[in-house]
């Protein structure tokens, strides 16, 4: 890994992707406006998605060309999302479970960040 400033960007677009995405499919359950305007929400996969492809170019810049690292992190970074709108929007309990599986998902940032 050599270029930092890509690998940051490249999170950045990979964080605020997913936090689209997750109001996007789990916003209806939760939010009566995401019900009321189906197909807005359905048109905001159009920048979702530019915001995951500006992710992974950055990514694999930062990983000199390797794709692998762009979806281990981007995996990872969508469960971290996930973990914590999922428990601060809808209250969802942390269980044990769910602690394990987000204590994986920083093992694959620590791994994909650590190991050369």
């Amino acid at each position: 890994m050599n270029n930092i400033g890509s690998l940051i960007l490249g999170m950045f677009f990979g964080f605020l992707a997913q936090v689209a995405t997750f109001f996007q499919l789990q916003g209806s359950l939760k939010f009566d406006w995401f019900k009321n305007h189906y197909w807005v929400v359905v048109l905001m996969g159009i920048p979702i998605s530019m915001m995951f492809m500006f992710s992974v170019k950055h990514m694999v810049t930062a990983f000199e060309g390797e794709i692998w690292p762009s979806r281990l992190i981007g995996f990872s970074i969508g469960t971290i999302v996930f973990t914590i709108f999922s428990w601060s929007v809808f209250g969802e309990v942390l269980t044990l479970k769910t602690l394990t599986c987000l204590t994986l998902a920083l093992g694959i940032l620590l791994i994909q960040f650590l190991w050369k």
